[in-house]
């Protein structure tokens, strides 16, 4: 996968874009981002590098983290289903789910593996979280309970989680895909996350949109990911790092596998690159 990257004789920075997963990649296991992390992005972006967050969350369980680190720039968020401008705190594309093909999707695969514990997001840059009392909440983010499942479809809704008892990540992942064909999109996006998507939807299909805004080409992009939802954004980038937590899937794709995120992996290949330009 590596790519034609830009002159790097000014001493400048090799790619144009450098494009970030959050959970397992930039954030911590405390969902902090290093000091070491904030200094290294900082020293590439004043190289002429430009940072993007592309991550599986929405809009408000992103917004906090790019106020934290001072991020003005646009943000891939919900698994490329929106593009949010940071600096001026507005969607600007969205992509929802239709509710009737959800409900179609979660009926196949309750048919195969049984009752699913479900939790929704709904649409917007103030979208909540509402989950069944059996989904399984992971961290600190904010989840509105709800008892009737027909709470879950009224308001639009951007993608699905769905969990499982008993089955694990990988297992449910490979029933729901053979369950709803293409129906949907089915990604597993982290310990606990397997989500529901409008079909085709991936990273990649939210970067590429982000990045011709930006006037950057994919071969000028270097992305930093851990989980089988990042394999799109991989397979779009010039050059894919897999960081030393990464699933093995990642893993077995990426150009070069860093330090996991408790380690500052992406700073470590940022400092690199900075120094050497390879």
């Amino acid at each position: 996968m590596p790519a034609a990257r830009r002159d790097t004789a000014d001493g400048g920075f090799p790619y144009r874009l450098i494009a970030t997963d959050l959970d397992g990649t930039l954030l911590r296991e405390d969902q902090s981002v290093s000091a070491r992390s904030r200094e290294a992005l900082a020293a590439a972006t004043a190289a002429g590098a430009a940072h993007i967050v592309v991550t599986g969350r929405a809009v408000p369980w992103t917004r906090h983290i790019l106020e934290d680190l001072g991020y003005e720039g646009l943000a891939v968020c919900a698994q490329g289903a929106q593009l949010y401008d940071a600096g001026a705190r507005r969607l600007l594309t969205s992509v929802t789910l239709d509710r009737a093909v959800a409900r179609l999707a979660v009926e196949r695969i309750e048919a195969v593996v049984g009752t699913l514990a479900l939790a929704v997001s709904r649409d917007g840059l103030d979208g909540n979280v509402v989950c069944e009392p059996d989904y399984v909440t992971t961290g600190d983010l904010p989840y509105v309970p709800f008892t009737d499942r027909a709470e879950a479809w009224t308001e639009p809704v951007n993608k699905l989680y769905v969990q499982r008892p008993g089955l694990g990540d990988d297992e449910l992942t490979e029933a729901a895909r053979a369950a709803v064909g293409g129906l949907v999109q089915v990604v597993m996006a982290g310990p606990g996350i397997v989500e529901l998507l409008p079909p085709g939807l991936t990273k990649a299909t939210g970067l590429s949109l982000a990045a011709r805004r930006l006037g950057v080409q994919r071969a000028e992009t270097i992305a930093f990911g851990d989980m089988p939802n990042d394999l799109p954004m991989f397979g779009w980038a010039g050059y894919g790092v897999a960081m030393g937590n990464a699933h093995e899937t990642v893993r077995a794709v990426a150009d070069e596998i860093t330090a996991s995120n408790e380690d500052d992996g992406i700073a470590r290949t940022l400092e690199r690159l900075l120094s050497t330009g390879a």
